[in-house]
């Protein structure tokens, strides 16, 4: 077995890293410390090509493969975990959705407009009572003529602040559950969306998450894929989005870690760099070794998603291994770092804030460990 990247995919790789390097990661701390929206950083990203990594050149996107994907976020979230997740909001969960299960008139519209930057992606999946049990929609979409009016509250919507376009989720079969929910396209200056700014959050400061009220009619020209098959499609949307969440932890984790052997070089106490101690050198041996094994399993549900038809057991493996070992590294480097991570205002405590999301969003650690046994369960 040879667990090599190819020369493009290196090359992919060492050009979003000077990306994040020069653009993304001197604005990191100004984001965190404001919460507001970077939209110059996310449409400068987007002219590198981060918001369409995966979709087809002919749609503006950049037409490569989910391994290359996961290695741009892993390097942007590196810099900065909020443009990283803005920017896989809109590639991962709104623009490859729609080239996956959208009419050619729903990809002329919006494809290269969110590939390029000129229009911003949101996914309106939760609810106050449909978090983790994302089946248990209580937005309904009601028939009228010739289309629906949609009602509801949608509560932690990434990137609605910006956002152009949604995708808004809607039970239209009242009663049964994920059999009869259904997704539409919804433009966001549509009439009938109000916006609603969340209470200010703990980590990932600035990604634009709003509540959405919605009273709006759409047309039928709007579903997206077929009635009555939308959580079938979230579900889908969602094996791509927890491999972006993994890269997403790695980037946190692979920062905690330069954080940490950084300061511990530099760092003397009775006389030598605590570097040289074997506390601390074990504290790093261990975030290294354990964010090394959660990149190969992001790295492996990355392939999967490019060659398998479902990868939903790789993805939940990869997302909570990933975000689970970028908690531990975070929480080592606060350690090591001791009173200079603690401090508000360093790179540390932003990231130990920061990495805390990855474990709850696009389902909780125990929600993909319910997914894993049950895929190990129904193997063995």
């Amino acid at each position: 077995m040879i667990l090599e990247l190819t020369p493009e995919q290196r090359a992919f790789k060492e050009q979003i890293e000077q990306f994040a390097t020069e653009i993304v990661a001197p604005r990191a701390a100004l984001i965190d410390k404001t919460g507001e929206y970077p939209s110059d950083v996310v449409h400068a990203a987007a002219g590198a090509g981060l918001c369409g990594v995966t979709l087809p050149k002919a749609w503006g996107g950049l037409g490569r493969d989910y391994v290359s994907y996961a290695l741009a976020v892993e390097a942007i979230a590196k810099a900065s975990a909020t443009v990283a997740v803005a920017l896989t909001v809109t590639n991962s969960l709104v623009a490859e959705v729609i080239a996956h299960a959208g009419k050619d008139q729903q990809r002329e519209r919006w494809l290269r407009k969110l590939a390029t930057g000129e229009g911003i992606g949101a996914f309106a999946l939760s609810e106050p009572d449909a978090g983790t049990d994302a089946a248990n929609q209580k937005t309904a979409a009601i028939r009228v003529s010739g289309g629906y009016r949609i009602r509801g509250r949608k509560v932690w919507v990434a990137n609605a602040e910006e956002a152009s376009v949604a995708i808004v989720f809607a039970c239209t079969r009242p009663g049964l559950r994920g059999q009869g929910v259904t997704a539409f396209l919804v433009p966001m200056d549509a009439p009938g969306i109000t916006r609603t700014a969340r209470a200010d959050s703990l980590g990932v400061r600035g990604l634009g998450c709003m509540d959405l009220d919605l009273d709006v009619d759409v047309a039928d020209d709007q579903v997206l894929g077929h009635v009555d098959q939308g959580f079938r499609l979230a579900m889908w949307a969602l094996q791509g989005g927890r491999v972006a969440i993994a890269a997403q932890a790695l980037g946190i984790g692979e920062a905690a870690l330069t954080e940490a052997m950084t300061y511990a070089r530099k760092r003397e106490q009775f006389g030598q760099p605590i570097a040289n101690y074997q506390a601390i050198q074990w504290m790093i041996a261990d975030m290294a070794t354990e964010l090394d094994a959660a990149r190969l399993l992001t790295l492996k549900a990355a392939a999967a998603k490019d060659h398998q038809e479902k990868s939903t057991f790789e993805a939940s493996m990869a997302k909570l291994a990933a975000s689970e070992a970028a908690h531990k590294a975070a929480d080592k480097a606060m350690q090591i770092l001791a009173s200079a991570g603690y401090r508000r205002g360093s790179v540390v405590e932003r990231l130990f804030r920061d990495v805390r999301a990855t474990e709850i969003y696009q389902g909780t650690s125990e929600a993909q460990r319910m997914i894993i046994a049950a895929n190990v369960l129904a193997s063995a």
